[in-house]
């Protein structure tokens, strides 16, 4: 069973006798318009999940990355993802530019391009920081299911951006919360400890990494990757039975102290594989989210496992959520 609708003629798509498409006008959704469509993170994980089931049986494919890394610390990448059941091919092409906040814009920003993954015909031009929001977090949110303690009460957050504001969304409604954690520079964490105590929850602002994530059931790590980031977190820090999700290849977290943790998934191992440098070492990698939601994968397997989803970012997220946002739109 689909979360996603079949195309039809509300959708811009018209069908001749034989059912394909003869024409085609393509929509273009906006962040705005995105956010009005509502979608919850239950719905979101489905769709995920749907496709990499898809992707076990070959409906579904999922392409590695292809990235320009140029000389002045700009971060170049697209994402390539098509399926036969929605018959849908999604393109991301994204920009990260760490100079960009100094002229008051994001410093990552992105789109998506949907067509129709039998005729070729555009369907929709989708706002790319949206849905590389909601996929981050819905590929998370589908991880977390099954390594994360279904009871976890407390969330910490390391990073207070975007991903952290959409993994709070995201486990707040997997997940019986009751209190967050934040540790970020700048005034990001207290905006968003705010929005964790509009949300019903308690909040506290921590004045370390570390005190954030000792007592923590789940943690999500989001810092701004650069090249003078130096790695400061330590995986002796989890209590046992935590789970970390690490939005940010593991690029702050010591690399020696990673063999703590008692079961890692990564995203993608086939893109892992294409990596020219990989995210962990991948004697500890027990799978990727596809094992995982198939079961070739062990979930969690006791109470007091330290368990950790490492993950690059996924074309298959990406062609889940716009794909879902087109439908509903």
């Amino acid at each position: 069973m689909t979360n996603f609708q079949k195309p039809g003629s509300a959708a811009g798509i018209l069908h001749g006798s034989g059912g394909q498409p003869q024409s085609s006008n393509p929509r273009y959704l906006s962040a705005d318009s995105l956010q009005s469509l509502q979608l919850n993170p239950h719905e979101i994980a489905a769709s995920i999940e749907h496709l990499l089931l898809a992707r076990s049986r070959q409906q579904a494919w999922n392409a590695p990355k292809a990235v320009i890394t140029p000389p002045d610390n700009r971060y170049m990448m697209a994402t390539l993802a098509a399926a036969d059941d929605p018959p849908f091919l999604a393109v991301k092409a994204l920009v990260l530019n760490p100079d960009n906040p100094q002229q008051g814009l994001p410093s990552i920003n992105s789109l998506v391009t949907l067509l129709d993954s039998r005729s070729g015909l555009p369907l929709a031009v989708i706002d790319g920081n949206w849905v590389t929001a909601i996929r981050t977090a819905g590929l998370s949110a589908v991880a977390a299911k099954r390594l994360a303690r279904p009871d976890a009460s407390v969330a910490a957050f390391i990073g207070c951006g975007v991903q952290a504001h959409s993994h709070l969304q995201a486990f707040a409604a997997l997940f019986p919360l009751t209190g967050v954690r934040a540790y970020a520079r700048g005034p990001s964490r207290d905006s968003f400890c705010q929005s964790a105590e509009n949300m019903g929850l308690a909040a506290i602002a921590c004045q370390t990494a570390e005190a954030a994530i000792r007592d923590a059931d789940l943690i999500v790590t989001s810092v701004t990757l650069s090249p003078q980031l130096v790695p400061f977190l330590d995986a002796h820090w989890l209590k046992p039975g935590a789970f970390v999700t690490m939005t940010d290849l593991a690029a702050p977290w010591l690399k020696d102290s990673l063999p703590v943790l008692d079961r890692i998934i990564v995203d993608d191992l086939e893109q892992e594989a294409s990596m020219p440098k990989p995210l962990v070492d991948p004697a500890l990698v027990h799978g990727d989210l596809t094992d995982l939601v198939t079961g070739a994968a062990l979930p969690r397997q006791s109470n007091a496992e330290r368990t950790a989803f490492v993950f690059r970012g996924m074309a298959l997220g990406d062609l889940a959520v716009a794909g879902l946002a087109y439908q509903r739109a």
